[in-house]
Parts: structure tokens; C-alpha cells; sequence
């Protein structure tokens, strides 16, 4: 958390290390990605050319152990999200899909030859990878989808398809969750495979700077040795999407500080009737509700960080940190913008930026009403998601 948004002095809970993980990756931001995500975001452009950067900060597949790649903690693997968040959330959502969704998949449910395959390339940046879980009538039930993967001698055939598979177009690796007579089962599908195509969905008021594709699968024919071998079931994919959804609660709140970074900076200098903007009541009844906000939220996350590191941390907890920090974080933003007035609406500034990319942030992962009803079932005891 910057100084101007920490009034609890947030920073003496993280360690010598935490801090200078999330230093590092904030000085990144700073130079490499403020700088040019305005360009990026109008011309839709996810810049192809970072990549090689975040592998070099070890930040692809951070939190996993071995196989090339850095066995980060889960503190440090948000405080880096947070940071990349700031700058955009396509930015961190290419971390997410790469890391918690493509080499997590292959890290926790992958053979042994499929980890040595895939995961040292991933964590360098050498194969970019993506994850194919959501179907256009399948978002939040993905037990109902349709893509089916059939037997054939020795090999799986798939048919299909996935919308709104992040990096799908410029991966070279596809983890594919398809229906088969024994249940959900995952497979790792080059993306070169005769039959597989992803075509980016444009246009978009929102994650401009990032690639989500639909994805056709038509006879994609694979060899058994393609099956993810350790899981069977919804569980497979639930726990990867729990690894991503853990990121974004700290994710939002990176997004937020920025876009109070932006509004305090603006209201210091900007000039009204003789005074600064800052200097006005109401403006800093704005400005302390949102970084109350921001220190709450950041708190949660980092409560969540601890226990996912100690092993303690269960799903619904994770519904927590999803569901607070994005609606917080879109109110922040909006609030922000404000304060910017008409400017606010430029690319000159953040906050509506960051806005429009939290209307994908709190859909993608989860709902809010998804992780509502998870939480209102922990609650009550009582499902009622039909």
C-alpha cells in the first residue's frame, strides 16, 4: 500500500522480503506500464513484449514449487498482483491466467512428464498458456457444458466450445475441461492441434488491454497421454479457479489505490473557487471513505494470504475477499473518477479505466451473486442456487 492511502501502517505486518518482492514489482509498473497502458488500453492491445519482463521477475507461476518456477508464498503472490493490478488488470490477469489458472491445472493435476514438458517453459515466458472452463451458455454452471472429449482406440477426440478464454489466440498450450463418459476430465491441448482455433472477442468497453477468445474445438484429436491424469470432476477446476480468485482480492485492491492515487494527486492541485479541490469538505469525506476502503481491504487480503499459507484457508473464505474487495473496488474507482470531474473521463487518468475493468474483475472468477449464494450457503446451511 502507498503512504498516501495507509493509515494503519500496513507495511509493519509484511516481512523484509515481502516488502522488497512487492517494491520490485511496483518499480515495474512504474516505469514499464503506467507509462504506456493508456496506448495499450485505447488501441486494445495486450503488449506481448512484458512477457519476457514478468518471467524475469519470477512472477509466472510465482507461488508454485518446483519445475523453474520461484515457490513464492501467497503474500507475496497478491502483493505482486496488487502491484500489476495498479497499472491494469489485464496486466494481472495474464499473471492469473498463466500461473494461477494454465500452470496450476498442470502443477496440481498433471503427470509428472507433463509438468517437466510445460511448467519450466511457462515460468520463463517461453509458452504462454490458457485455461478453457467457461462455455457460452456454461459460465456459472459449468457442469452443464457441453464440450465433450470421446474415446477413440487410444487417443481422446474433442469437440466444442469455450468463450472468454483469456490469452487463448497467443498461447501455445490450452488446459481444456471437457464432459466424458466418466465425468469432467482436463486435457492439455497444444494450441497448434489441427481442429483447436481461438478468435479474440472484439469489440470491448472493458479488459482492452488483455485477450479473452472464443475457442472451437472440432475433432481436436489428442493422445491419452494428453489427460490430466490426477482428478476427475468439477473439483479439478474449482481448485484452480480458487487460486485466481484468492489473486483478485488483492488485485481490486491494487486497482483502487491507484485510482485514489490519481483522485488525491488531481484534488491537491486542482484550483476551485480559490482553494484546492482538497481543501473542499465533501471532497475529503471522499477521499477518507475510500481509503478506509482500501486499508480494510487490504487487511482482508492479507488475512487470507496468511492462512492460504498456513494451510487453513477454506473456499467460502475466499468468497470473501472476492466479493468485498471488487465491490469495494469499483465504488472506489467510481468515486475517484468524481473527483476528476470531466477530465475524469479521459485516458489521461485511471480511474475510469480501472472501473470499466472491474465490471469484467467482479464477473469473471465467480459473480457476485455466485459467491452471494456461496456465502449465504455457509450461512445458512440451506443451497440456493436453484
Amino acid at each position: 500500500m502507498s503512504d498516501s492511502s495507509d493509515l494503519i501502517d500496513f507495511d509493519s505486518l509484511l516481512t523484509v522480503a515481502e516488502r522488497t518482492l512487492r517494491d520490485s514489482v511496483r518499480s515495474f509498473v512504474d516505469s514499464e506500464i503506467k507509462p504506456n497502458i493508456a496506448g495499450w488500453y485505447e488501441k486494445a492491445v495486450f503488449p506481448l513484449e512484458i512477457v519476457p519482463e514478468l518471467a524475469k521477475l519470477g512472477l509466472l507461476g510465482m507461488h508454485l514449487d518446483g519445475y523453474g518456477c520461484a515457490g513464492r508464498s501467497a503474500v507475496e503472490y497478491g502483493l505482486a498482483g496488487a502491484e500489476l493490478e495498479a497499472g491494469d488488470s489485464g496486466l494481472r490477469t495474464f499473471v492469473s491466467v498463466q500461473g494461477s489458472l494454465a500452470m496450476s491445472a498442470i502443477h496440481k493435476h498433471g503427470s509428472e512428464e507433463q509438468k517437466h514438458e510445460w511448467l519450466p517453459a511457462m515460468a520463463k515466458g517461453e509458452a504462454i498458456g490458457c485455461f478453457g472452463l467457461t462455455e457460452a451458455t456454461a459460465g456459472s454452471d459449468p457442469g452443464n457444458m457441453t464440450t465433450f472429449a470421446r474415446r477413440d482406440g487410444g487417443d481422446w477426440v474433442l469437440n466444442g466450445s469455450k468463450r472468454w478464454i483469456g490469452l487463448a489466440s497467443v498461447a501455445q498450450i490450452a488446459i481444456i475441461w471437457a464432459q466424458t463418459e466418466e465425468g469432467v476430465r482436463g486435457f492439455v491441448v497444444p494450441t497448434a492441434t489441427p481442429g483447436f482455433t481461438a478468435t479474440p472477442i472484439e469489440p470491448k468497453l472493458s479488459m482492452r488491454a488483455s485477450i479473452q477468445c472464443d475457442v472451437e474445438l472440432s475433432d481436436v484429436r489428442l493422445p491419452a497421454s494428453a489427460v490430466l491424469p490426477n482428478v476427475v470432476g468439477l473439483k479439478g477446476p474449482f481448485a484452480c479457479l480458487n487460486e485466481a480468485r484468492y489473486g483478485i482480492t488483492w488485485g481490486a485492491m491494487g486497482a483502487a489505490r491507484d485510482a485514489f492515487e490519481a483522485a488525491l494527486a488531481y484534488s491537491g492541485t486542482r484550483m476551485q473557487f480559490g482553494k484546492p479541490l482538497a481543501g473542499y469538505q465533501l471532497t475529503q469525506q471522499k477521499l477518507v471513505d475510500m481509503a478506509l476502503e482500501i486499508n480494510k481491504g487490504f487487511l482482508l487480503a492479507l488475512h487470507l494470504g496468511r492462512k492460504k499459507d498456513a494451510g487453513t484457508l477454506h473456499p467460502d473464505q475466499i468468497s470473501v475477499g472476492k466479493l468485498n474487495n471488487c465491490r469495494e473496488a469499483i465504488d472506489i474507482c467510481r468515486e475517484a473518477r468524481s473527483i476528476l470531474g470531466g477530465n475524469g473521463i479521459t485516458l489521461d487518468y485511471s480511474p475510469m479505466r480501472h472501473a470499466n475493468n472491474l465490471e469484467s474483475v467482479r464477473t469473471y472468477e465467480g459473480t457476485d451473486e455466485v459467491h452471494t449464494l456461496i456465502l449465504g450457503r455457509k450461512i445458512t446451511g440451506i443451497p440456493a442456487f436453484r
